[in-house]
């Protein structure tokens, strides 16, 4: 059954092969969204920007400019979630498509059903919106300018999250490490934010895809192999970001065979 409530959710469709361009407007139409469609990477870009949609696919091998470069381009002027499609299916294409920006990474040929599930698994996601003013200044997105104002009442904001030098905003998902502030996805925001709130407790892999998915107090859902994988891929994204050092971490830690949890908290470190 379509929930009313995402009947007024739009999709961009950013795809050169008619074939699956049908097969995706149909399991996005199935699912209530509206959906606009785009065959070159500078088409999507500019449709993106025009309707800011919820949830954007997105094909690797584009003509003009590849799957990849248009991803980064869509983060600097959008937070929809990207859902990045390709019959490119190995580790090191996995991790460059979430580093560039995507949520998700779905190999072709896929299962009409099983992109309805990651639809509706990002959809329980929690969004921030990325305000953007107009196309012609919307390359450059703004910083946050209450972010100097929270640092002065660190200590006492209820929406702030703290770990050494790295802080964190619930309210306006800003994430500060030294008080510079670093751009993360959705995704990789989401995944800090669950070690913060975890602080030593130790998650595992197939435990933070079920809280990507919004299925965090779930017991009967399976993960399988290539959700782990990407887990490890954002993880990875996320350690670059925040200049974490996996040999030596100072902000998270590996558990082999276990999954990841917050360092000890060292002062002076």
């Amino acid at each position: 059954m379509t929930d009313p409530s995402a009947q007024t959710q739009t999709a961009v469709i950013i795809e050169d092969d008619a074939a699956v361009r049908s097969l995706l407007d149909e399991v996005f139409r199935s699912a209530g969204f509206r959906t606009v469609m785009a065959e070159t990477g500078t088409d999507g870009v500019e449709a993106v920007i025009a309707h800011q949609p919820t949830i954007t696919t997105l094909d690797i091998n584009l003509p003009g400019i590849d799957g990849f470069e248009v991803a980064r381009r869509i983060r600097k002027v959008s937070s929809t979630y990207i859902i990045m499609l390709s019959a490119l299916a190995e580790e090191s294409d996995i991790v460059l498509g979430l580093a560039s920006g995507a949520d998700d990474y779905l190999a072709k040929p896929f299962r009409p059903r099983e992109l309805r599930a990651r639809i509706e698994a990002l959809m329980r996601r929690p969004r921030t919106e990325l305000t953007v003013p107009d196309a012609a200044t919307a390359a450059v997105p703004a910083r946050n300018p209450a972010v100097s104002a929270a640092l002065e009442d660190l200590e006492g904001a209820a929406v702030w999250r703290l770990h050494r030098d790295l802080s964190l905003n619930l309210e306006t998902h800003t994430v500060l490490v030294a008080q510079k502030e670093v751009d993360l996805t959705p995704t990789e925001f989401g995944l800090l934010a669950t070690l913060l709130e975890s602080k030593r407790r130790v998650r595992s892999k197939a435990d933070l895809a079920l809280v990507l998915r919004g299925e965090a107090f779930a017991s009967s859902y399976f993960v399988g192999e290539p959700d782990k994988r990407v887990i490890e891929a954002h993880m990875a994204n996320l350690r670059r970001k925040i200049g974490d050092n996996t040999a030596d971490p100072r902000y998270i830690e590996t558990v082999r065979g276990v999954g990841y949890r917050l360092t000890p908290q060292v002062d002076g470190r």
